[in-house]
């Protein structure tokens, strides 16, 4: 039997942040307000220390380590803001971490995740199972594996950024969480149904990388090949078991978006907000203006998750937006 985390464990991981991570600003948009017909409240992890909610999970996971682990280190595998989180989190701890990143990664998130200290194996994501080769190394040096979403201190320290907003803001109507592996939206989950028990919560993905929309409609964790995606931190090929036994209990549904669509976002924050939010980042945004989600008259959370994108590519993308 799957033993899930609950808010209690929401609320003592906001205990072990307190000092550490940043209590992220609520923004609104009158111009998506009146558009909308609806009020708006933007929760901004990519003000969160490391550019991402990750860093929540990710320190509230390495400070629950005992002696001998934090003397052995931390290992983990992704394709940048938890490898960010970890190597930042672990260099505040006190503890070693290796970290997995593909080769496609974006440069800025391998810089980053050097720059904190953490030590970078590099791998191809379409070729290799990151899975794999993460156990191998964490058994040949004795390190503890911190999966990106499937571990219960992981999921528990994301969903303090919904915690955060529900307690600013009250109770809303809706949710969008942007979707990857899960770890965001089911901790998101656990505090909405604690602090606004009638919010319907949506998880949101590229439409490409739609596993967890054919996961929660199924019923049975779907697994699919790596998603080609400009949302990155979206590129999961499958949910947890962690993550899915929460989603299926406590999420409303999960949508799509289009790569499109999530350039539009982009430039929506940059032009009227005045944000860089990276691709993924985007994916709640473009569900509510584009997935025909009845929001007129309704207060809408919208969790923006992160904020790490290479300047370049950024201008790339939204400057080829029409």
């Amino acid at each position: 039997m799957l033993t899930l985390p609950t808010f209690a464990d929401v609320v003592a991981a906001a205990e072990r942040l307190k000092g550490h991570a940043h209590h992220t600003p609520v923004l609104r948009s009158s111009t998506l307000d009146t558009r909308l017909g609806a009020q708006v409240f933007f929760k901004c992890e990519n003000f969160q220390r490391m550019g991402a909610f990750k860093f929540r999970g990710a320190f509230n996971a390495l400070s629950r380590f005992d002696a001998a682990q934090r003397l052995a280190g931390a290992i983990a595998f992704s394709s940048g803001n938890h490898a960010q989180a970890i190597a930042l989190s672990a260099r505040l701890l006190g503890i070693p971490a290796v970290i997995l990143m593909p080769l496609d990664a974006p440069q800025a998130k391998i810089d980053a995740t050097r720059g904190y200290g953490g030590e970078v194996i590099l791998f191809d994501r379409f070729q290799q199972d990151r899975e794999v080769l993460t156990r191998e190394i964490a058994v040949q040096r004795g390190m503890t594996l911190i999966p990106p979403f499937d571990h219960a201190d992981v999921i528990t320290g994301q969903g303090t950024a919904a915690k955060e907003l529900f307690e600013e803001v009250g109770e809303l109507d809706y949710l969008f969480v942007c979707m990857g592996g899960g770890g965001l939206l089911s901790g998101s989950a656990l505090a909405a149904r604690a602090l606004s028990p009638g919010c319907k919560v949506i998880g949101v993905e590229p439409e490409a990388g739609n596993d967890g929309q054919q996961s929660f409609r199924s019923g049975a964790i779907v697994r699919i090949v790596t998603p080609k995606t400009i949302a990155d931190g979206a590129q999961t090929q499958a949910v947890g078991e962690i993550t899915f036994a929460i989603i299926r209990r406590d999420v409303d549904d999960v949508l799509t978006v289009t790569d499109a669509q999530l350039v539009e976002a982009m430039r929506f924050y940059a032009e009227r907000m005045k944000m860089i939010v990276e691709p993924t980042g985007c994916l709640s945004l473009a569900a509510v203006c584009h997935a025909g989600v009845p929001l007129q008259g309704k207060r809408v959370g919208v969790i923006v998750s992160g904020g790490n994108v290479d300047l370049q590519r950024f201008g790339q993308l939204v400057g080829n937006s029409t």
